[in-house]
């Protein structure tokens, strides 16, 4: 098989069931399930950790963020360690390969080293967009904060369509140069504050949204924390009307972005080299947007923040309209897929493991029956949280409150803690165990002393 191109297309803040593909909710997406009917569509696909830079930079080193000491976003309040250009970046083997790599659009893996440090060839990140748009358009102010507003730049001049300009260039110059290619294309959109631009803006009305399936929230037997999340966006008086709009333009702003994507999509489709491209579409983490009543993705681990879009398209290896119902770490998993299918090593050190396999629709009977998700605080403060997600329930081990337990079959929305309920007791001991020993395997440092391995373990081992 020849050596694939690959264009990885990452979206900042997307929920799994806001892709028209999903069938959940009304958005547009009609790019986006173009490449879903041409693929595969993972059904189970989770975050490591629903923070922009960890994930981020868990994506590029191949392990669990907390074995690097990436445990929040290190722009926002208390210090962090970043990845160190020195740390092994799996990029660079491509560059052995013979590969150019591009990255395009949101960086966060280091707030000083460049991606040129950590094995991409060419970096055209969102600086060059501001200056442009500071230069074009200088009377353009935002003052709507975090709930969004209209924006009044045209669409042929927004970010995603700059963006997807960028990649549509890249992939017509390096095509023609005839060396594979390696284009990572980090859309910043729909993270909160949404702008959209016309048509998109008003693309969805407020009056037809549906409500979240999550937002009739109670808090009850809920740890304290969410109850204050309100508080601490000032959402706490929000009605349904008050978060219509603003989900509106999370709608458009996910519309708008396909639009985007569709034009990288032609550019590929134009460049003859579709059929020998390994297409990936994935997103960091999710949104709340209102759902449980909250803003933005912290200090829960929700499936509306930890469950995320994966798409896959290859032509040689993945049958079109192809479903896969095992559980996917995407930002562990795709570094040593992308290494498997171009021929690359694959360092012991992975948290993750290739699911070349799982493309080619190949049974395989060692796959993970679970899925670990981590959290560990941000700018309202530090809070450890640690999750563990089987087809049927999701544990979550919150250090310093009451434990969640959610039977997913009966509670999709995840309304009703099952903690205490007895008839639960011996699942949770065995959960706890699970949880444990992956965070153990994968280098967390939250179970590698005795205080915190013995109030895990409390219980759980006979």
């Amino acid at each position: 098989m020849k050596q694939p191109h690959i264009l990885l297309i990452m979206l900042d803040q997307l929920r799994y069931d806001c892709i028209g593909y999903s069938g959940a909710y009304p958005v547009k997406t009609p790019n986006i399930d173009r490449l879903a009917s041409e693929g595969m569509w993972f059904e189970h696909a989770y975050t490591p950790i629903p923070t922009c830079c960890p994930a981020r930079q868990a994506f590029v080193n191949g392990r669990r963020p907390e074995a690097f000491g990436a445990l929040w976003n290190f722009k926002n309040g208390l210090p962090v360690p970043a990845l160190e250009p020195k740390e092994y970046a799996w990029p660079r083997e491509l560059g052995k390969l013979s590969y150019r790599n591009v990255m395009l659009g949101k960086w966060d893996v280091h707030p000083q080293h460049s991606p040129l440090e950590y094995g991409y060839d060419f970096f055209v990140g969102l600086a060059s967009y501001t200056e442009m748009t500071e230069r074009k358009y200088p009377d353009v102010r935002f003052r709507a904060g975090y709930v969004g507003e209209s924006n009044p730049i045209p669409l042929e001049d927004s970010q995603t369509h700059w963006l997807a300009d960028q990649a549509s260039g890249f992939i017509k110059e390096l095509t023609a140069k005839g060396d594979p290619w390696y284009i990572q294309l980090n859309f910043s959109e729909p993270h909160l504050p949404c702008r959209p631009s016309e048509p998109f803006v008003s693309m969805y009305s407020p009056e037809e949204i549906p409500e979240w399936g999550g937002f009739r929230e109670t808090f009850a037997n809920k740890p304290y924390i969410q109850r204050q999340q309100l508080h601490s966006w000032q959402v706490d008086a929000f009605t349904w009307q008050d978060w219509a709009p603003i989900v509106a333009r999370y709608y458009g702003m996910i519309s708008q972005t396909d639009d985007a994507i569709g034009r990288v999509l032609r550019a590929l489709d134009e460049s003859g080299e579709a059929e020998n491209t390994l297409v990936i579409f994935t997103a960091d983490h999710g949104d709340m947007c209102g759902s449980h009543g909250m803003m933005d993705k912290h200090y829960i681990l929700y499936d509306d923040v930890v469950k995320v879009p994966l798409i896959v398209k290859y032509p040689p290896l993945v049958p079109q309209g192809a479903r896969c119902n095992s559980f996917i770490s995407n930002m562990l998993d795709l570094p040593p897929t992308l290494l498997e299918l171009t021929g690359a090593a694959i360092p012991s050190f992975f948290a993750g493991r290739s699911f070349a396999p799982l493309l080619a629709e190949e049974e395989v009977a060692d796959w993970r029956p679970h899925i670990v998700t981590t959290y560990n605080g941000q700018q309202f403060g530090l809070y450890t949280q640690r999750m563990l997600r089987t087809k049927r329930w999701k544990y979550i081990w919150n250090t310093t409150d009451i434990d969640e337990l959610y039977d997913m079959e009966q509670d999709p929305y995840e309304l009703l803690n099952r903690i205490d309920d007895p008839s639960c007791k011996e699942l949770v001991k065995q959960y706890r165990i699970w949880l444990y020993e992956t965070l153990e395997a994968e280098g967390d440092g939250l179970v590698q002393n005795e205080w915190m391995r013995n109030q895990l373990l409390h219980n759980a081992i006979v």
